[in-house]
């Protein structure tokens, strides 16, 4: 039985409530892509069995729905596309009453995924006008505080975003939250900034604990170092999560089949390959600031502001969107609703998902056991 091609690309697009730009984004078009799906729907191009099937086969719901009945309420800040939030999600017991997210890219990621759309810039958003919760976690940039490390009291952190976690902590009182945040932090001004953060949160009234923890130590092929700060109203003896020694590794990450556009050229192939030697039969290679080259059978940390080909696969390739999702813990089930560039930047900044699961798997029986 035929089908009206066009119409039926048509009807899909507006079912999943998609610009003809999103669309092409969605199912991995090249640059104008746009363009290609609006000559499709006008009649005027026919897509290939391939694109038309990645077209009808998209999935239609949402993948990781919130749990309106959960036990505990929680708010997501900075929540970037959810993977703090997704760690979570994975313990069936949270009900997300708010998130709060600035980039409009990633707010795209975070609706398709899991069927809220964040508010906007949480320096903008009153502390009275969140919902009460249980739980706050959220991961704040790094950034200066101007009198870190005289008074360390909550003024110090005026003018950061470590600020409107701690007014939100310090109107709504929520029993616990979790914090998370690179590992520079805890060094950061001669440890002055950290150390403004952990008394603040004393000062709320809060009993705290830390670690970092590395993404490697969590059964992800990528090494990832974050500092987690978990906090309680009421004491505890946190423990935290042993290392997994039979995770994931890069033969379970890679996809076998990926197109031509992620190969670096020839030209730099051939001049990383005649630097560097690697041990490994699979591994990733990276070239520092420097220039010099190294490879390990894992990814080093992905980061939002890198090169192109910053990371290479066995020095040849660039992670696939795919790939690059599931580095930082993501399920194959997460939808990918913008573009290459958009992705890179999102994997970049994210959370990785199994490292809090780990966290959890301790902090939240040890908090809620009432």
């Amino acid at each position: 039985m035929s089908i009206n091609v066009s119409e039926a690309i048509r009807t899909k697009r507006r079912r999943l409530h998609m610009t003809q730009k999103e669309l092409a984004d969605a199912v991995g078009l090249p640059k104008y892509g746009d363009r290609t799906i609006r000559r499709w729907e006008n009649g005027e191009a026919s897509p290939s069995g391939a694109e038309l099937k990645a077209i009808l086969d998209f999935p239609e719901t949402i993948p990781f729905p919130n749990n309106g009945n959960g036990r505990y309420r929680m708010v997501d800040l900075f929540a970037g596309i959810g993977g703090t939030r997704l760690g979570f999600y994975q313990t069936g017991a949270v009900n997300i009453v708010f998130s709060s997210e600035w980039d409009k890219f990633a707010q795209k990621t975070y609706y398709a995924n899991y069927g809220d759309i964040p508010a906007g810039d949480i320096t903008q958003i009153n502390e009275f006008d969140i919902p009460d919760h249980d739980i706050l976690v959220g991961g704040f940039p790094c950034v200066a505080f101007s009198q870190a490390g005289l008074k360390k009291g909550f003024d110090d952190t005026r003018g950061t975003l470590f600020f409107d976690i701690a007014r939100i902590l310090k109107e709504k009182k929520p029993k616990a939250f979790v914090l998370e945040n690179v590992k520079r932090l805890v060094g950061h001004n001669g440890g002055k900034t950290f150390a403004t953060i952990m008394n603040v949160l004393k000062n709320l009234g809060y009993y705290v604990d830390h670690k970092i923890i590395n993404a490697l130590d969590c059964g992800l092929p990528q090494k990832r170092e974050r500092v987690v700060i978990v906090g309680s109203t009421k004491p505890f003896n946190m423990k935290w999560p042993d290392k997994i020694t039979d995770g994931k590794t890069l033969t379970d990450i890679l996809e076998s089949d990926v197109p031509k556009k992620y190969y670096a050229s020839d030209a730099i192939v051939k001049k990383r390959k005649s630097m560097h030697t690697s041990e490994y039969e699979l591994s990733v290679w990276h070239e520092n600031k420097t220039g010099n080259i190294s490879s390990y059978p894992y990814s080093c940390a992905l980061r939002a502001g890198a090169s192109y080909n910053y990371l290479l696969v066995n020095g040849e390739r660039r992670f696939t969107p795919r790939e690059l999702l599931r580095l930082q813990g993501f399920p194959d089930s997460f939808k990918i609703v913008v573009n290459d560039s958009q992705i890179r930047k999102q994997t970049g900044n994210a959370v990785p998902v199994n490292l809090i699961s780990c966290v959890l798997d301790n902090f939240i029986p040890l908090i809620f056991n009432d």
